[in-house]
């Protein structure tokens, strides 16, 4: 395929700490960990970078000024800089971000940075119950809506209710990341699970069982973005962003979709007219799976199947390495670790390096990866393409 459109932005190098129980982290230290990790596989020195973008951990109470300490502990002065929380879109949105910087001449290296100590933290996470979004999502506790679980288990009633989506097809969805887990050395979760083992899981929110739901850890990230011309001179190969699209709902659940997430699907089209592509031409998807319902919306929202029937479509192994679209394959935040979407983000570069493993979708050139966030508001959507495209 010819390009047709999206930037000439690259993602050059990316960090991914351990992932898990890191007793004696912080959010800073694990933000930290990641830049170096990402400026040694970019085989960059420190003082080139000169745009830093930071989402700050779900535990921190100050983070509007998380890139200010961030570039302090750093010891590096950029000239484009920033601290964004939208939630499990903001991977793709700082990259998108990122993009336009190296594009406008803003900075010529952009370290986009995350960092959670969510498991050892002491701390509930904040964004996630949506306390952060003021006290008219707060005070839904009032009527036992507690925590993000609660916002998509209205997703996953509904979408039963409506197309006879069934626990058993969302169980699919679990049994298929955990498969994928089971080949990834860096993930929480390996032992492999069976439909049995999630329908058997306790309830932890109709009609989410434990295995409906992600895990919590602590961990960094960090992705490097410049350009294509720069990247020539680096280290790894360059993995280009073809498309990229954002999208929200700012209505909560007063909006008559909301549980839905149209927004998604907007934040998709988007990514794919930009870079002039259908869902027809993605080798591998890499999804924000924070509850087995997301992984069929996204399906959805994406146009790998019909409106309704996301369910199906998992069946099968559909989703499976070896089957039609593999789907999450170091395991998702389901089974891998929770860093907020920016894992999806590394293993679709990891996908279209060929650096995988056992894990690797022979000949992938072309990835979605996708990110949703909050009380179900926010969207981000890149479409990532190897050098040969």
């Amino acid at each position: 395929m010819s390009r047709t459109g999206g930037t000439e932005a690259v993602i050059v190098g990316v960090g991914l700490t351990p992932q898990g129980s890191l007793p004696g982290s912080t959010n800073l230290s694990l933000e930290t960990d990641a830049f170096k990790l990402a400026l040694a596989d970019a085989g960059l020195a420190k003082d080139q970078i000169d745009g830093l973008l930071s989402e700050p951990g779900t535990t921190d109470m100050h983070w509007a000024l998380d890139y200010l300490r961030l570039g302090r502990a750093l010891g590096i002065n950029p000239r484009f800089t920033g601290s964004f929380a939208m939630g499990g879109a903001t991977a793709g949105n700082l990259v998108q971000l990122a993009a336009m910087a190296i594009e406008t001449g803003k900075a010529d290296y952009v370290a986009c940075v995350f960092g959670d100590a969510a498991k050892t933290g002491k701390k509930r996470p904040l964004l996630a119950a949506g306390g952060a979004l003021g006290t008219e999502t707060a005070n839904n506790g009032a009527w036992g809506a507690y925590g993000a679980a609660t916002w998509s288990a209205f997703s996953a009633s509904r979408h039963m209710a409506l197309y006879g989506t069934t626990s058993e097809q969302l169980g699919e969805v679990a049994v298929a990341a955990r498969g994928h887990a089971a080949l990834n050395p860096l993930a929480m979760m390996r032992e492999p699970i069976t439909l049995a083992d999630h329908q058997a899981s306790r309830m932890i929110v109709e009609p989410f069982h434990l295995l409906d739901c992600c895990l919590v850890s602590d961990g960094g990230a960090c992705v490097i973005v410049t350009s294509a011309e720069r990247a020539r001179d680096l280290r790894r190969p360059a993995v280009r962003i073809a498309g990229s699209g954002q999208g929200f709902i700012t209505q909560d659940h007063e909006h008559p979709e909301w549980w839905y997430g149209p927004h998604q699907r907007d934040a998709v089209e988007r990514a794919y007219a930009e870079a002039g592509i259908t869902a027809a031409d993605v080798d591998v998807a890499e999804l924000y799976d924070n509850f087995t319902i997301s992984t069929v919306l996204w399906l959805e929202h994406a146009g790998f199947c019909e409106v309704g029937e996301g369910g199906s479509f998992v069946e099968g192994g559909r989703i499976r390495l070896g089957g039609e679209l593999p789907v999450n394959t170091h395991g998702g935040h389901l089974s891998a670790g929770h860093p907020q979407g920016w894992w999806t983000l590394i293993e679709g570069v990891e996908q279209l390096r060929g650096d995988a493993g056992e894990r690797q979708v022979p000949g992938a050139e072309v990835c979605l990866v996708a990110g949703r966030g909050l009380v179900l508001n926010t969207a981000s959507a890149l479409v990532l393409t190897g050098e040969s495209r």
